[in-house]
């Protein structure tokens, strides 16, 4: 995998912009994608391993996609839940804008999408802590730098709150696990599907 994906940096290749069609959690989504954002042709098979398998979200709260690309697991909570307030997350720049404008083509009016060092910072300013996190989160930028995503945002749960992180099986899910706990966390294996592992994740 490209790490151009994963990174704000400018690749010296043209940009390609296209539209797709994706249905998941029972909606109808018209997307735009882009060859400088991850999966910049067709819903990836984790995060539709994640969007079929996630439990039905709360009515409200305050919810995160962390490491949106073009957006359509914050689109899909912002429809599921209106009344929320969903925060979408990535440190590439074209990703955010993606993301911002799929949500609001498709009447996902609660998405505010952000780059993810302004985002912790303005949620550490104003003490928001979220009710759910979604995460297809990037295994392949390197464990050290993984892991220190997931423990800045995973720090951010609310003590009630619950993170459900899709991750190949064959890319470390069951040592994920395994080091989540060690660092506080209650994280277990939620459910499996095609070589995929959904964690569920809650604060100690």
């Amino acid at each position: 995998m490209d790490e151009q994906y994963f990174t704000d940096s400018s690749p010296a290749s043209a940009e390609e912009i296209r539209t797709i069609e994706v249905s998941a959690r029972g909606f109808d989504l018209s997307m735009r994608v882009s060859s400088r954002v991850f999966s910049g042709s067709k819903l990836d098979l984790g995060t539709r391993q994640l969007l079929e398998i996630a439990p039905d979200l709360p009515k409200d709260g305050t919810f995160l996609d962390l490491g949106c690309g073009w957006g359509p697991i914050a689109t899909i909570m912002s429809l599921e839940s209106p009344n929320a307030a969903v925060w979408a997350v990535d440190v590439n720049s074209r990703a955010v804008d993606l993301t911002q404008r799929n949500a609001q083509s498709n009447g996902a009016n609660g998405v505010r999408a952000l780059k993810a060092e302004e985002a912790l910072t303005s949620s550490q300013q104003t003490d928001t802590l979220f009710d759910v996190i979604w995460s297809n989160p990037p295994v392949r930028i390197g464990k050290d730098a993984m892991h220190e995503m997931l423990l800045a945002w995973l720090g951010r749960l609310a003590p009630t709150g619950v993170a459900y992180l899709v991750v190949q099986r064959n890319l470390g899910a069951d040592s994920l696990i395994t080091w989540l706990n060690g660092q506080g966390f209650q994280a277990s294996k939620y459910a499996s599907k095609k070589g995929f592992r959904i964690i569920e994740v809650r604060p100690a």
